[in-house]
């Protein structure tokens, strides 16, 4: 026997499973702000409302019970279908102005719709629970559409110097409920269990929790970009490269001064790099990384004079992320042939195809490549490169290494065809 109490719930429980999902989501979820999770669940509760008035308002529709009841259902809903996009703005924008005119329309809106309980300016129900639209009857699809502009403006506004992948869900979320609103007006439907309009905005209120989700996980990766600066930085800065430094200027300063100073100099010149990086996290030109490789390799051609390191440069007018040769030329250094009777380090940067290569050579005792994937200490250095070189240029990295031999590292990276404008 057909129960319609029973199918209407059926109906109803999947919408409502998706708006539990959310406030159980986000209230675990670190990666939103208080601010956010509070206008998450605001929308929800006013979407838990609507759901409650499509639902009373089919039941008092099929078993025919209050004309007065019916009228009091549709001031709730067509006051409260304009709050959900209102609430919307505080997910995308911070602009307390636009929200002040979101809720002078919403209260307008609310307002007006409240005459049907005397007037059939807006609707009215008649005593065989028919809907009649009065004059002013399409206030709130107006007013909604306002609104729903407001909230693509607000997102291009918003996003467009950012990301302009950041504004597909905001946009498409108001679509989506264009979309709702016009199946509710040409689908014919019979007093539906719930409205298309509804289950569009439950749908906009899981897809604004999901885009929430990644723009915090983006802000969190950028954080731990910038963590891992520093990182790289003081692996740079090793305390013992700092003293053996000092001890060699204070060795210089007796037998030769003026060579004492010039070294002076280039450590200063070094120093002053490091930092000038840490607080850039943009890609910088490839010209300024090899500016820094040489004042670090001639400090330590200073310290070893068995070692040289040489370069052959094609291009160097191409974007790369900071400290990505020095560090690879100082693990050349350190670990290949500082123990060499003749240390040899070259760098090399060609176009090959459609890409740069930027390869780093020495002669020295070589290592197991295996040993890259470990978290030792001495080759941490070309783990941080390979990571920024696959997440900010797109590119890989490739190692040989003969022990006894040498060893060879390439960074690979795509060339494309417009020239690249590197800011400085």
């Amino acid at each position: 026997m057909f129960d319609p109490v029973s199918y209407s719930l059926l109906l109803l429980s999947p919408l409502l499973l998706q708006l539990v999902g959310v406030v159980f989501a986000s209230a675990v979820d670190p990666y939103i702000s208080k601010r956010h999770k509070r206008v998450l669940w605001l929308i929800v509760a006013v979407v838990f409302c609507l759901i409650v008035q499509n639902y009373f308002d089919w039941f008092v529709y099929w078993d025919k019970i209050s004309q007065y009841g019916s009228i009091v259902l549709g001031i709730i809903g067509y006051s409260l279908r304009p709050v959900v996009i209102v609430l919307f703005f505080y997910l995308i924008s911070d602009d307390i102005k636009i929200y002040r005119i979101g809720w002078i329309l919403v209260g307008a809106n609310a307002l007006l719709y409240l005459t049907a309980l005397f007037s059939d300016v807006t609707f009215s129900i008649d005593g065989q629970m028919a809907f009649h639209r009065g004059p002013l009857g399409f206030t709130c699809h107006i007013v909604s559409a306002v609104l729903l502009v407001g909230c693509i403006v607000l997102t291009i506004k918003e996003y467009r110097h950012i990301s302009k992948r950041d504004m597909f869900i905001p946009i498409f979320n108001a679509l989506l409920v264009v979309v709702g609103v016009i199946a509710d007006s040409f689908v014919d439907v019979a007093e539906p269990v719930v409205t298309f309009l509804t289950i569009a905005i439950v749908s906009s209120t899981v897809f604004f929790y999901i885009w929430l989700h990644l723009q915090f996980v983006r802000k969190h990766e950028k954080a731990l970009q910038a963590e891992q600066r520093i990182q790289i930085m003081m692996s740079q800065i090793q305390p013992h490269f700092l003293y053996n430094t000092l001890s060699t200027i204070q060795a210089l300063c007796r037998i030769d001064p003026e060579k004492a100073f010039v070294i002076t100099e280039k450590f200063g010149a070094y120093l002053r790099s490091n930092i000038d990086f840490l607080s850039s996290p943009n890609l910088i030109p490839l010209r300024k990384e090899l500016e820094h490789t040489r004042i670090y390799a001639e400090i330590e051609m200073t310290r070893f004079p068995n070692i040289s390191v040489t370069y052959d440069v094609e291009e160097e007018d191409f974007p790369i992320p900071a400290l990505t040769i020095q560090p690879l030329v100082e693990n050349a250094i350190r670990h290949g042939v500082r123990v060499c009777q003749k240390g040899k380090v070259s760098v090399r940067v060609y176009r090959e195809g459609d890409f740069r290569m930027i390869v780093i050579s020495d002669n020295g005792k070589g290592f197991d490549i295996n040993q890259v994937q470990d978290s030792g200490k001495a080759h941490i250095g070309i783990q941080n490169v390979r990571e920024r070189i696959e997440k900010m240029c797109g590119g890989r990295m490739e190692i040989e290494s003969v022990i006894g031999e040498g060893t060879t590292i390439r960074l690979i990276l795509p060339a494309p065809q417009k020239t690249d404008s590197v800011g400085e």
